[in-house]
C-alpha cells in the first residue's frame, strides 16, 4: 500500500472505498455536485490543502471535470495537484448499465492504475519516520475527552467543530481523521473543550 503525504479528494463513497485499498492517506469525498453548496466542506478542503496538500482525483467524465474545475477555481493552485485516470470504456460491477458517457469512474479502476495516476500527479511518497512515530489521536481519546460515546458527546463535538471551523455534519470518525491531519495528540489534549 502506497503512503502519500497529500490528502485526496474523490467524488463519492465508492471511489473512496476503492482508493483506500490502494493508498494510505486521508481521502475526502466531494459528494459529487454537493460540493457546490457546501461552504463548510470547501473551507475544510482549504485547511487540509494548507496542512498537507490536496490531490483531486475525479472521474474522467464531464461531471468529474466540472467538479475538478470548481476546486481549481476555489483553492490555491499551489496547494492542489490533479490526478487523472484514463478513459476506459465499460461498466462498474455494482451498476446495471454503463455511465452516460460509457466510461469507468475511479471506482472501476484497478489499484495499479490509481497509484500510477497519483504518482504522475506528483504525489509525495511518505516514508518519513516522523509519520510513523507520531502517536495518533484515537477513538479512546475522543471518548476520554467526552467527544464520543457519552451523553453530552454530540453537543461537545459540535462545539469543537464550530471552534475549529469544521463542517458540523462531520461524524466522530471523520473528526478523528481530520484531527490527526491538523494536529498532534498533545495539541489535541491541550485543546480547551
Amino acid at each position: 500500500m502506497l503512503k502519500i503525504k497529500e490528502a485526496v479528494l474523490v467524488e463519492g463513497r465508492y471511489d473512496k472505498n476503492t482508493l483506500s485499498q490502494a493508498v494510505d492517506t486521508l481521502i475526502l469525498e466531494s459528494s459529487g455536485f454537493g460540493i457546490f453548496n457546501d461552504r463548510e466542506k470547501l473551507a475544510l478542503l482549504r485547511r487540509i490543502a494548507q496542512a498537507r496538500g490536496l490531490i483531486v482525483l475525479t472521474d474522467p467524465d464531464g461531471a468529474g471535470f466540472v467538479i475538478r474545475n470548481y476546486i481549481r477555481s476555489s483553492l490555491d493552485p499551489a496547494l492542489v495537484k490533479h490526478a487523472y485516470v484514463p478513459d476506459v470504456y465499460g461498466r462498474e460491477r455494482r451498476k446495471s448499465s454503463p455511465s452516460k458517457e460509457g466510461k469507468l469512474g475511479v471506482e472501476g479502476m484497478s489499484q495499479e492504475v490509481l497509484v500510477q495516476a497519483l504518482l504522475r500527479a506528483g504525489a509525495t511518497v511518505d516514508e518519513s519516520p516522523e509519520r510513523e512515530a507520531r502517536e495518533p489521536i484515537t477513538k479512546a481519546d475522543l471518548y476520554a475527552r467526552g467527544l464520543s460515546g457519552r451523553e453530552n458527546s454530540r453537543y461537545l463535538r459540535r462545539q469543537l467543530l464550530k471552534r475549529l471551523e469544521l463542517p458540523e455534519r462531520l461524524t466522530a470518525d471523520g473528526l478523528l481523521e481530520v484531527l490527526n491531519t491538523l494536529m498532534s495528540r498533545e495539541e489535541f489534549f491541550d485543546l480547551q473543550l
